[in-house]
C-alpha cells in the first residue's frame, strides 16, 4: 500500500481541494456520482455562486492587493493554528494517539515559540500537520456518509459532514470570545483569508463548475477519511495520461 503525507490545513480546506483537483484531473480519475439531489444542490450552488461573484470575491480581491504576502502567511498560520484544537480532539475519537500528540506538540510551539501562531514552527522542525474533523470521526465509527449536499453559504458537504458541522463548533476557540464585534470579525477575516487564497487555484476548474467542485470535495474526503492510503491496484504510474484531456462533463 502506498501512504501519502498529508499537510492539509484547515483555514485551506478548499485550497488544498482544488490543489488535489489537478491530480485527480491529469489522472483522468472517475468519480460516482453520488448527487442524488442534484436538482436543489444547483439551486443552491446558484445562490452561493452569486454571493461570491459579487460580494465575497471582490472583497478578497481587495484584501489580496493590501495584505502583504508575509502578513498574510502570518494570518492564514493563526487560524490554522487555532485548527489544531479540531485536530486534537478528533484524533482521540479516532484513537490515533500519535496523530494526536504531534498536534498537541504543534500548538504548543506554534502558539509559544510561533508567537500565537503567527509563524508555523512546528512544520519547520519536522511536525506535519494533520487535518482531522468529526465528519471523519464518524467514517471512522463506519457511519455512512449519506447524499452530496450544497449547504448556503457553507458550500460543498454530505449529509454526515454536514451534521459534523454542530460538533465541530465547539472545539474552535473563536466561538467562546465574549465580545460579539471581535468574535464576528474573526469569523470574517478567517473567511476572506481563505477565499483570497482562492483566488489562483481556482483557475483549475474545468468544464461544469458545478460538477467539477462535488466530484473534488467527494473525491477528497474520501482521500482524508482514508489517511491518503490507497491501493497500488487502484492507482499506478500507467493511469496518468498527460496528453489526453480530461473526458467531458
Amino acid at each position: 500500500m502506498l501512504k501519502y503525507r498529508r499537510n492539509l490545513t484547515p483555514a485551506h480546506h478548499l485550497v488544498r481541494g482544488l490543489v488535489f483537483a489537478s491530480l485527480l484531473v491529469s489522472a483522468n480519475l472517475v468519480v460516482a456520482n453520488d448527487d442524488p439531489l442534484e436538482s436543489l444542490n444547483r439551486k443552491v450552488y446558484a445562490f452561493n455562486d452569486f454571493l461570491d461573484r459579487y460580494f465575497l470575491k471582490p472583497v478578497a480581491k481587495t484584501y489580496d492587493w493590501l495584505t502583504p504576502k508575509p502578513v498574510d502567511d502570518g494570518i492564514s498560520n493563526v487560524f490554522d493554528n487555532l485548527g489544531e484544537i479540531k485536530n486534537f480532539v478528533n484524533d482521540i475519537l479516532q484513537f490515533k494517539l500519535v496523530e494526536a500528540s504531534t498536534d498537541v506538540g504543534r500548538f504548543l510551539i506554534n502558539t509559544t515559540v510561533g508567537i500565537v501562531g503567527i509563524f508555523d514552527v512546528a512544520t519547520r522542525i519536522g511536525l506535519e500537520q494533520n487535518e482531522e474533523d468529526f465528519g471523519q470521526t464518524l467514517a471512522r465509527w463506519n457511519i455512512g456518509s449519506g447524499p452530496y449536499i450544497v449547504l448556503p453559504f457553507l458550500g460543498p458537504s454530505t449529509l454526515r459532514d454536514a451534521i459534523s458541522l454542530w460538533p465541530d463548533s465547539y472545539t474552535n476557540p473563536i466561538g467562546y470570545i465574549d465580545h460579539v464585534p471581535t468574535r464576528n470579525t474573526a469569523y470574517g477575516v478567517d473567511i476572506i483569508d481563505t477565499r483570497a487564497d482562492l483566488l489562483e487555484t481556482e483557475k483549475l476548474i474545468q468544464g461544469d463548475k458545478y460538477t467539477f467542485i462535488r466530484d473534488v470535495y467527494l473525491q477528497r474526503r474520501e482521500f482524508l477519511i482514508s489517511d491518503g492510503v490507497v491501493q497500488e491496484d487502484d492507482f499506478t504510474a500507467d493511469d496518468l495520461d498527460y496528453d489526453d484531456p480530461p473526458p467531458a462533463r
